[in-house]
């Protein structure tokens, strides 16, 4: 069994905030492939497959800066190794929807990843990143709960679906695959 983790800001609020492309690739995965929601304290949840991948989707309701939370007590309850966690999060250092693939590595400053690192007690769990680009007139803390302007819209939603097939290829084929693929078509400027 897997755990693909959106890092994101619950309520309507922030829906479509930057900082909420992990719950939008996991709204994309849940339409897709028919994934109902059942509301925990700590989480909204919902078991099933992708592929022909066991797993569970979450979106931690803990707000970004204590993601860890909720995805300690996902990895407790389903007994899924740190190996089999995908987080779908934010990048402020990457164009707008640009995705890489990470193994493994530090928070890079991510508040999300940042908890969930401290939670799990291991910074060795795959991320998928997305670009959300930055504002040099505005603070980071600002921009990240920021709406995406309207030209920037259309990459977003390739970006989310990108990200879904970038996922799929992950528990279809491998990390290594699909980081070859994925991120190679990020560095030659195409999603």
């Amino acid at each position: 069994m897997w755990a693909i983790v959106g890092l994101g800001n619950p309520g309507a609020k922030y829906s479509k905030t930057r900082h909420n492309v992990g719950f939008m690739v996991i709204d994309e995965i849940s339409k897709k492939e028919g994934f109902e929601f059942k509301e925990r304290p700590l989480f909204l949840i919902s078991k099933g497959s992708f592929g022909s991948e066991d797993l569970v989707l979450v979106k931690p309701l803990t707000f970004m800066n204590r993601s860890g939370l909720a995805v300690k007590e996902v990895l407790s309850s389903f007994n899924i190794p740190s190996e089999r966690l995908i987080v779908i999060q934010d990048d402020l250092d990457m164009d707008v929807g640009r995705i890489k693939i990470r193994k493994t590595g530090s928070s890079g400053g991510h508040n999300g990843i940042r908890s969930i690192i401290e939670g799990i007690g291991t910074k060795d769990f795959i991320r998928v990143k997305i670009g959300i680009g930055k504002d040099p007139f505005m603070p980071a803390e600002d921009y990240v709960l920021s709406k995406f302007k309207p030209e920037e819209r259309p990459i977003i939603k390739e970006a989310i679906q990108t990200a879904v097939d970038a996922i799929e290829g992950i528990l279809r084929d491998g990390i290594d695959r699909a980081m070859n693929i994925y991120n190679k078509r990020a560095s030659s400027g195409k999603i």
